[in-house]
């Protein structure tokens, strides 16, 4: 009885073990602007880090460093996440520096693919007004949501999309969302993407952008980026550039 028992836990052991190497390597929402719909794996913290530069006109830049995106993973369907930036604002000779509000929230895995069905997944998140540095506190609590899609082109390529609204914390007019863009595996460790994405406010003027960057894995729990983009709208910053690095570890 004893052999067998100790036989059972061995086995049981070895296949615990295996299920417990079949989680993918780090998927991030960065750098691109378009957020993926994978969830971060159960009981993993994952860290995405980034610095911004954006040149809004010639007159004015915004300097983030750093972004951080702070995920952690409840189950497989649903992960907790807080968003916290330091914001340099500089416009002529006034130059404004300080937290923004945090934002929390979470993502929740909605569908699998299947066919021409994508897999999807719904972020929410909420920004806490007075949670920042006294320039950059606001009046009102403002959420933000937004679907996320994708379809598998084939081994090397991918389509993904989002769709949402966010509110700025001032009025209660939102800000409609869209991404577009296509991701491409140069290698096992190397990709890279295109991407279009815009925000369309309910009254005003779009604000329609491109970018595009590579990725590049260390290994399965460590990812280094690069982006750039450039404004196509007249209400659009000239351009910007980011560079990151995302981390995760299970706790």
């Amino acid at each position: 009885m004893e052999k067998i028992l100790l036989t059972t836990f061995i086995m049981l052991s070895v296949q615990l073990d295996g299920f417990a190497q079949v989680i993918p390597s780090i998927q991030t929402d960065r750098p691109d602007q378009t957020e993926c719909p994978f969830i971060t794996p159960r009981h993993y913290f994952q860290f995405e880090n980034g610095f911004s530069y954006e040149q809004n006109n010639k007159n004015s830049y915004t300097i983030v460093a750093p972004t951080i995106l702070t995920r952690y993973g409840i189950n497989n369907f649903i992960e907790l996440r807080l968003i916290t930036e330091y914001i340099q604002l500089k416009e002529n000779a006034i130059t404004i520096s300080g937290i923004s509000p945090i934002l929390i929230g979470f993502k929740t895995k909605l569908f699998e693919e299947k066919g021409i069905f994508p897999t999807t997944a719904f972020i929410a998140h909420l920004g806490f007004p007075k949670v920042a540095s006294p320039a950059y506190r606001l009046n009102y609590f403002y959420p933000e949501f937004r679907f996320t899609m994708q379809h598998t082109i084939n081994q090397r390529q991918s389509l993904s999309y989002n769709l949402g609204a966010e509110w700025e914390g001032e009025t209660n007019k939102p800000t409609f969302i869209y991404t577009l863009t296509s991701g491409y595996s140069l290698t096992e460790k190397i990709g890279v993407y295109f991407e279009l994405f815009g925000y369309i406010p309910q009254t005003g003027v779009p604000d329609n952008r491109s970018d595009l960057g590579m990725t590049y894995l260390f290994n399965d729990n460590h990812q280094l980026d690069i982006s750039g983009g450039f404004g196509l709208s007249s209400t659009s910053p000239d351009y910007y550039f980011s560079v990151g690095y995302s981390f995760r570890f299970k706790t």
